[in-house]
């Protein structure tokens, strides 16, 4: 699943496209994905200008003036500027006809992705309750420290509880973790506080550089540009079971921890 830095790739990547642009039409091929794309999206967004586009979490917003779309990659999803003559494939979905003369092309060969509607001044359930997101300065070390206390559950699933931080997924949990030098089954309440300081920055500076980079090239997902991120070569835990740790050289180790691979160095991590 496309993970936050590639999120935030594909909103840059998407906006000098869409603000300021005006959605023509839908053109429908497919309407149900996750969910079938509901009424108020027909009705609502055809004729509107773009007056802006959001990451919240792994969503996208799209603004404009009756409401905002709510997008979500899914598993294999991608976004694409396309000019509006270009074939569709088998499994492109969605076109937004805008009055550029391209479309703004949803694929996903799974459809486990989605559109749908938040109306202005509302929120969407899928939005509501959510933690602070991982680059703001409404997250800290001292955040996850109150927050882990008495909870025995291990520490990488702390992590990635979208209620305590939003958007940080496996793959950058995995290389946090490691670069904290905390082991991943820890119990999230044994965790100090200066541990939690160290964790919060390794959590800003691995999603920062991975954004800067262009995410993570994983499975299906390539950038709105059509090139792919170029982090996965550089990271130092996820994937790399049974490859030498890049500090201390011992085995790189896989365990299962609420049904997601989780990859650590028993050395390095304690």
């Amino acid at each position: 699943m496309p993970e936050l830095p590639e999120v935030e790739t594909t909103r840059r990547g998407l906006e000098p496209h869409l603000v300021g642009r005006r959605v023509v039409a839908l053109d429908v091929r497919q309407p149900r994905l996750r969910w079938p794309l509901p009424r108020e999206l027909y009705d609502s967004l055809p004729g509107q200008r773009i007056d802006g586009i959001e990451r919240r979490a792994k969503y996208l917003l799209v603004h404009t003036e009756p409401g905002s779309a709510l997008l979500h990659l899914g598993m294999s999803g991608s976004l694409r500027v396309l000019p509006q003559d270009t074939p569709a494939g088998t499994h492109d979905h969605v076109d937004w006809r805008l009055d550029s003369g391209h479309v703004l092309r949803y694929t996903d060969p799974r459809r486990f992705g989605c559109q749908l509607w938040q109306p202005h001044g509302e929120t969407h359930e899928l939005l509501a309750g959510l933690g602070p997101e991982p680059l703001s300065d409404a997250f800290d070390g001292d955040l996850l420290w109150h927050l882990s206390r008495g909870r025995r559950a291990a520490v990488k699933l702390f992590l990635m509880d979208q209620a305590v931080v939003v958007g940080v997924g496996n793959i950058y949990a995995s290389e946090a973790l490691f670069a904290a030098g905390i082991h991943p089954k820890r119990a999230a309440g044994s965790v100090s506080r200066a541990r939690y300081a160290r964790l919060a920055r390794e959590v800003k500076r691995i999603l920062a550089y991975a954004i800067r980079r262009g995410g993570t090239t994983l499975r299906d997902f390539i950038s709105p540009d059509g090139l792919p991120g170029y982090f996965e070569q550089e990271l130092f835990a996820y994937g790399r079971e049974g490859e030498p740790c890049k500090v201390c050289g011992a085995p790189i180790r896989a365990i299962v921890l609420g049904q997601r691979s989780t990859f650590f160095c028993a050395r390095c991590q304690r």
